[in-house]
């Protein structure tokens, strides 16, 4: 998908990806937050201190979303995190944990939750 096509079905899997979320008790802190070094789909609150960083991924099917997260993005995700952290009180205390959402063709949603490469 490229273009506009590949824009609103992104932006379809991440709404879906933040019903889900909210449906289960989490927070939305923020949407496309955007530091210098990147971007983050999704900034969750787990409770009062844990922060969650959400990537989604839309592809024909789970193997392929999850074959789209390289390590050098997550990198960036990491950092970009840190950096929002550092602009929120108490940021820098609070505990974290990045999740890979998902979204296929279908629009079924699998979730990894905590995810490291």
């Amino acid at each position: 998908m490229t273009g506009r096509v590949g824009y609103l079905a992104g932006a379809a899997a991440e709404d879906s990806v933040v019903r889900d979320y909210e449906r289960r008790g989490y927070g939305v802190v923020a949407r496309r937050w955007r530091g210098q070094g990147g971007e983050i789909d999704i900034v969750l609150r787990d409770g009062a201190d844990d922060y969650v960083f959400v990537e989604v991924k839309k592809s024909r099917d789970f193997a392929r979303a999850a074959h789209r997260l390289s390590a050098a993005q997550l990198g960036r995700i990491c950092q970009t995190a840190t950096e929002f952290l550092a602009g929120v009180p108490g940021g820098m205390r609070a505990g974290m944990r990045f999740d890979l959402a998902m979204v296929d063709d279908m629009g079924r949603m699998q979730t990894l939750e905590n995810i490291t490469l």
